[in-house]
């Protein structure tokens, strides 16, 4: 481009200036054209979305809790006694023999027939009824029990990737081998406008895994979740001014930065890609003052404290994440999702010592959980925001080893509670071994349509040209557990 004879018609020339506010203008244009934007700004033929909303929303916000490495559903929302009934015995020796039909299984367990060959392995928990709904759960969750009222249990889900590329696939709906997909967090952020301009609207709290560290992929990486660590003093990566500098000497530095942005927005007319970056410079600096705050829980009760576990040893860290994330939902942060145990498969990936792995885990989230449901509904809150509690997959009814068992992404279970969700239900069905999910079967992606659907966003409407969805990747919402 010639800059000393292009033309910039005044109304552009005025937006351009208005909406050059934000950090030093100098570096802005070098880390555009770096960056590929501009070039990627000249090849976008489509608008993205205006933030709105397609339909009438019944939520706002999206507290998506995940366990990675498979949680026995058996063991903790779907309990099988068939599975003690039958301990012992190989699974062609009890009544559901016919769970081995070549037409229910994957190439994969019909060519090394590995589960089937194995004994069926008993509960390592006892269960009962909670609440008023009666729903048998796990006496690993007596606090999530004492909810219950408020949660829909979809016991009957299931995926196709039988190892840990299936956290991938419950976040994106897609196969990781398939490619890289956004993540529903990403589609969320990328749908909807901000329901707070000093706080990211997509949040992610606790480790990632690599085939699991990011979100927006072809949406771009703006639509990548903000990681943030539960430490007021140091909450995000360069959450702080540089070199030292106080608060006022920052805010010199932005107004004389706004100044050359003006200049640098006229020449580079790429209005689209400059407001973007801009912006995201600007909630940087806001970020640098609102994050810490909503972090730092001084003003919380002792009772409210309490209530998350933060007393106890086993209960501190996943419950300092739910009151983290219970002050950043009443402030505004559109979704926020919660990784427990990453780290090579999984904390909750028991392929030996199974009570004590599921004993020490649940040990950890299930006060908290509960803890964050309590203090969302007392607060009002929970009618708007949609919690959703899951893991890639579930385990087998047979044993690997002594006392452990396998991934099984045949059948196992997630819940869901608050933003238009209906309370104490127990949706769709496993066999009694808890093998295969039969009564109203779910693939993940129906989870992302409920939330979605209540949030509401159509997916068809956020398809890109030349990055059309398969139908499975749309799911259907669940519209049996929607009040």
């Amino acid at each position: 481009m010639n800059h000393a004879t292009s033309k910039v018609d005044p109304s552009r020339r005025t937006f351009l200036a208005d909406c050059g506010l934000g950090f030093t203008g100098l570096a802005l244009g070098a880390m555009l054209a770096g960056d590929g934007v501009l070039k990627a700004n000249e090849r976008e033929t489509w608008q993205p979305p205006d933030g709105k909303a397609h339909f009438t929303p019944k939520a706002k916000s999206v507290v998506w809790l995940f366990m990675n490495g498979g949680v026995s559903h058996a063991e903790s929302f779907d309990p099988k006694p068939a599975m003690t009934k039958y301990a012992g015995k190989s699974i062609s020796e009890t009544p559901y023999a016919d769970v081995q039909n070549p037409d229910k299984l994957n190439r994969r367990e019909v060519a090394f027939n590995v589960e089937l060959r194995q004994k069926i392995y008993p509960l390592q928990i006892g269960f009962r009824k909670y609440g008023e709904s009666g729903i048998e759960l796990s006496d690993w969750v007596p606090h999530m029990g004492s909810c219950i009222d408020d949660i829909a249990v979809v016991r009957s889900m299931w995926t196709t990737d039988d190892n840990h590329g299936a956290q991938t696939q419950f976040h994106s709906g897609r196969h990781m081998l398939d490619g890289e997909y956004p993540t529903l967090g990403a589609w969320v952020h990328y749908g909807l406008g901000s329901l707070n301009d000093n706080l990211p609207q997509f949040i992610s709290m606790g480790n990632r895994e690599y085939w699991n560290a990011k979100d927006g992929h072809y949406l771009g990486p703006a639509h990548d979740a903000v990681p943030i660590r539960i430490d007021p003093n140091n909450p995000l990566d360069y959450g702080k001014p540089a070199n030292g500098l106080s608060l006022e000497e920052q805010q010199l530095n932005f107004e004389y930065g706004a100044r050359l942005n003006r200049l640098k927005a006229i020449e580079y007319p790429n209005d689209a890609a400059l407001l973007a970056r801009i912006k995201a410079y600007e909630l940087a600096f806001h970020m640098q003052q609102s994050v810490p705050e909503a972090l730092g829980f001084n003003s919380e009760t002792q009772a409210t404290q309490e209530m998350y576990g933060l007393n106890e040893p086993a209960t501190k860290s996943f419950g300092s994440q739910m009151l983290a994330t219970r002050r950043l939902i009443e402030r505004g942060v559109r979704f926020i999702q919660v990784q427990h145990g990453a780290g090579g498969a999984g904390v909750w990936d028991a392929h030996g010592g199974l009570k004590a792995n599921h004993e020490r885990n649940f040990k950890a989230v299930d006060k908290p959980v509960a803890g964050l449901l309590k203090d969302l509904k007392q607060r009002g809150l929970l009618d708007s925001t949609i919690v959703i509690f899951a893991t890639e997959f579930g385990r087998t009814p047979a044993s690997q080893g002594t006392d452990g068992r396998d991934h099984h992404p045949y059948g196992f279970s997630v819940w869901m509670a608050g933003g238009g969700i209906k309370g104490g239900i127990a949706h769709g069905t496993t066999d009694e071994i808890g093998f295969h999910a039969e009564e109203h079967r779910h693939y993940v992606t129906d989870i992302h349509a409920t939330i979605l659907k209540q949030l509401g966003l159509d997916s068809h409407k956020l398809e890109i040209p030349g990055r059309k969805r398969l139908d499975i990747d749309h799911g259907n919402a669940i519209d049996e557990i929607i009040a």
